[in-house]
């Protein structure tokens, strides 16, 4: 693949992805989800996961640490995102949902995977598998 070839596909994944996120935050600002695509994302895998701390959470949503806790600190004062501190560590806090934050979670998700669809419209079971297998080499060859 030529260089030029590279940074056109190179674009096209960029700009896809923007779009994407694009979307999803303005149909969450239309829907009024009091949450952001990110913090979205944040209350998910905290429903996903039992306790997590910052550094596993970090790593899961791919944020770096400030931004993360610029997040949580407003998921916490939303009441959806509560800090324990570690049993083992007292310098660290291990992350979790409140009752609230569930109840947003179970409230957002069927909303949200009707978001993801509008995405995938047209695109048959062969498109899927062929994606999927692009972007895992695609990642594959960045480990």
């Amino acid at each position: 693949m030529t260089q030029e070839q590279f940074s056109k596909y190179s674009f096209l994944l960029d700009r896809t992805a923007r779009k994407v996120k694009q979307y999803a935050q303005q149909k969450f600002n239309q829907m009024d989800y009091d949450v952001t695509v990110d913090q979205w994302l944040v209350l998910k895998n905290l429903a996903e996961n039992e306790l997590l701390s910052q550094t596993e959470l970090a790593q899961l949503v791919f944020k770096d640490h400030p931004t993360l806790t610029r997040i949580i600190d407003i998921l916490s004062k939303k009441g959806f995102v509560e800090r324990i501190p570690h049993p083992q560590d007292r310098r660290s806090f291990q992350l979790h949902l409140t009752p609230q934050g569930l109840k947003k979670v179970s409230l957002l998700k069927p909303e949200i995977a009707q978001i993801r669809e509008k995405a995938w419209e047209n695109l048959d079971e062969k498109d899927f598998e062929e994606f999927k297998r692009i972007l895992n080499t695609i990642y594959s060859n960045l480990e």
